[in-house]
């Protein structure tokens, strides 16, 4: 983009509202990849004389002719091509730097601005009122199930502990929805690491710019925010044929995010947590059906909602609220009447090449055409905690109980919470 459509670069970080911070960086990056490109030219331009050098002085000495002019030029030629190449390291790796501190460019279909040009597109459901509808954390406590001042006490604030009921719920969910999206989907099934390396990080786009907010051992290895990370990067530095897509994976994990309720934003309950519990789909697509494959993962993560009769509605995100990875998300929102908020459960999002660029994963349209890189989507299936928070508080009764959705009782072993 920055040789052949700069302007289109520059025109989506407008309409992400980051023209002003990163127009610089680009109009440097652009300076560092012709300097990149000039260096390389040369180089390769005196390797080609050294190789016409050489040849020469064989065929000199063969002939019994001197040839010391040219071994000294070969010499020269080698001193200035080491030189070039010396230069080239500290351009390459600025480059490098700011490319991958870069957003993804939105598509043209993503409204421009900030969050509050956010588009509701369609909603599913009738919200429960709010009167009389008691939050998620008063109702889970007194059931019993849920265990805030355990989870402080054990790990800090931002962790929780789930109990009995809650403990069933969570495992009850993980079944339900892995089953669904296993048998009904089509994905496959993964189990993955929870610590994944700098380069499976970066493939993703979670570093470097997101380094800070992630949770990071001593050996550098680093705990996952989301299955995206380890799912994405089982393909990585593949060539896939082009008849096995698309390709559906699957997961479920714990998540770490050291950043969950920063500024005192969203801290109660379980809204905003540390480590929580989610189900992740991704998918591998072609440019050409990578939009439909869009439509296709977001209706996966709302069969979930449906079948769990939660209210909720999609959100098509604006280009300053998309993702920095993100061409295009929707998020899903569920309604919760204890705390009279629409929550975000679900992002779904469409990454373009822009995944697959940093980790390396290319089809070949056909035998022996150039390979292309893929799409990648990535969709919540659902998280968890606002899962929970919403089956608290949309199907609390006035006697202190709470029913479990009707999908979800064979998972749960009964039909209420007591």
């Amino acid at each position: 983009m920055l040789r052949d459509n700069l302007a289109s670069l520059r025109d989506g970080m407008r309409r992400r509202g980051q023209l002003a911070e990163l127009g610089e960086r680009i109009d440097r990056a652009e300076i560092l990849d012709r300097e990149r490109r000039q260096l390389i030219q040369r180089a390769e331009e005196m390797k080609a004389d050294r190789n016409t050098a050489t040849l020469e002085v064989a065929r000199r000495k063969k002939a019994k002719e001197s040839a010391d002019d040219l071994i000294s030029q070969t010499r020269a030629l080698g001193d200035q091509i080491a030189t070039l190449e010396r230069e080239l390291v500290p351009v390459e790796e600025e480059l490098d730097s700011i490319l991958l501190q870069i957003p993804n460019v939105p598509l043209a279909d993503v409204p421009e601005g900030g969050d509050e040009n956010n588009r509701v597109i369609r909603e599913w459901g009738t919200p429960r009122p709010s009167n009389g509808v008691r939050p998620h954390w008063e109702i889970g406590e007194q059931l019993g199930i849920l265990d805030l001042a355990a989870g402080a006490r054990v790990s800090g604030s931002g962790f929780v502990v789930l109990r009995r009921g809650g403990a069933r719920l969570v495992r009850a969910l993980m079944s339900f929805m892995l089953d669904l999206h296993t048998r009904e989907h089509g994905y496959d099934e993964a189990w993955v690491p929870f610590l994944v390396t700098r380069e499976t990080m970066t493939g993703t786009g979670q570093l470097p710019k997101f380094e800070d907010d992630a949770y990071r051992t001593d050996d550098d290895l680093f705990l996952i925010p989301t299955a995206e990370v380890p799912l994405t990067n089982l393909l990585r530095d593949e060539v896939l044929d082009a008849s096995t897509l698309p390709r559906a994976l699957t997961a479920y994990t714990p998540c770490f995010r050291r950043e969950a309720g920063a500024a005192g934003k969203d801290t109660r309950g379980l809204i905003r947590l540390h480590q929580f519990d989610k189900v992740e789909l991704v998918r591998f697509a072609t440019p050409e059906t990578s939009a439909r494959e869009l439509e296709t993962i977001t209706s996966h993560a709302e069969h979930v909602l449906q079948l769990l009769e939660l209210p909720y509605r999609v959100v098509l995100l604006a280009a300053g609220d998309t993702g920095f990875a993100s061409a295009k998300t929707y998020d899903l929102e569920l309604w919760a009447p204890g705390v009279g908020k629409w929550l975000e459960v679900s992002s779904c999002s469409l990454f373009t090449d822009f995944q697959a660029r940093r980790a390396n994963i290319r089809y070949r349209p056909a035998p022996g055409e150039k390979p292309r890189f893929v799409h990648t989507l990535n969709g919540s299936a659902l998280a968890f905690p606002r899962t929970i928070i919403a089956i608290l508080e949309n199907y609390q009764r006035p006697d202190g109980t709470v029913t479990i959705p009707t999908a979800l009782r064979p998972y749960f072993g009964g039909d209420h919470l007591a």
